[in-house]
């Protein structure tokens, strides 16, 4: 049972926002997937609803002028994986994308409402934190942009504030060109499960199968999604040998901040991060054409 108090829809985004500016406590919705969940499982009381569905100009995928990767909040994840741009520029974003629920799920669930639900199990958090993503809010009195990486602020919250919409995501051209990606999803069933930990990995790969710009997310391995900084610049002018590739787990390990719920306890999510962050990093310098030197 819903307890809908009332129930608006936006026609336009100076609608939204205006409409926003003056109702700050209305839950804004897209798919709609998380926050009826909530609803139905009495995680949440009567709700005002705003559903900014229809809003086209937040819908879609493009490159800019500047060689940045654009992507509307409203763009759903059925739309990402089936994005020929994304396909060649960024492919570790639709291993993310794939991997989140069933085709049902996929085709109404949107990026927006993944990243500003704010859970930990987000499964496109880990590829977008190691892309370096930032976004784009704005409101009735004018935009600002955060690094995603400053936008979450612990479980289920986020620096959105009152009135706010997320309007893009942004992946600028540094952040991907001459990238390769991996991302892994761990969940306890192969059947439509959320994470029990997820990993992303970028990376270059230089002549010799040296690694360079190595990045490494991780998701339900801390309070938020968390880069592993240590990890990170111990695999900087590395190859990948076995040896190398163990010491970057045990160094991602040291990032996660991993608690015991009921899902998984602390130490086998910590046994995750040592075998999964290695075997992510393996894939990416293979499917960079590295393959001679994993």
């Amino acid at each position: 049972m819903f307890n809908i108090a009332k129930y608006d829809e936006a026609g336009s985004l100076d609608e939204a926002l205006a409409f926003l500016s003056g109702h700050p406590a209305a839950k804004v919705i897209a798919g709609g997937t998380d926050v009826l969940i909530k609803m139905q499982n009495g995680k949440m009381g009567e709700a005002e609803l705003f559903s900014i569905r229809g809003l086209a100009e937040l819908t879609g995928i493009k490159r800019t002028a500047d060689g940045a990767i654009f992507l509307g909040p409203l763009t759903t994840f059925a739309q990402i994986a089936g994005d020929p741009l994304l396909q060649k520029a960024i492919p570790v974003l639709i291993q993310a994308a794939v991997s989140m629920g069933g085709p049902q799920i996929r085709n109404i669930a949107t990026i927006g409402g993944n990243i500003c639900n704010g859970a930990v199990s987000a499964d496109s958090a880990p590829t977008l934190l190691a892309l370096n993503a930032e976004l784009r809010l704005q409101s009735a009195g004018g935009e600002r942009k955060v690094p995603l990486r400053e936008f979450y602020l612990g479980p289920g919250k986020v620096d959105l504030r009152p009135g706010e919409l997320l309007i893009g995501i942004i992946v600028r051209p540094q952040d991907y060109l001459g990238y390769h990606g991996h991302y892994i999803k761990f969940a306890m069933r192969k059947a439509m499960d959320i994470a029990t930990l997820g990993v992303s990995v970028l990376c270059r790969v230089e002549a010799g199968g040296v690694l360079s710009g190595v990045r490494i997310a991780l998701g339900v391995a801390a309070p938020t999604p968390v880069r592993c900084p240590e990890a990170e610049a111990f695999a900087e002018g590395k190859t990948g040998s076995d040896e190398t590739l163990e010491e970057i787990g045990k160094l991602a390990v040291r990032s996660a901040k991993a608690r015991t719920s009921w899902r998984a306890s602390k130490e086998y999510r910590e046994h995750l991060v040592a075998e999964l962050v290695p075997r992510a990093l393996k894939e990416a310098m293979r499917t960079a054409g590295g393959e001679e030197h994993v």
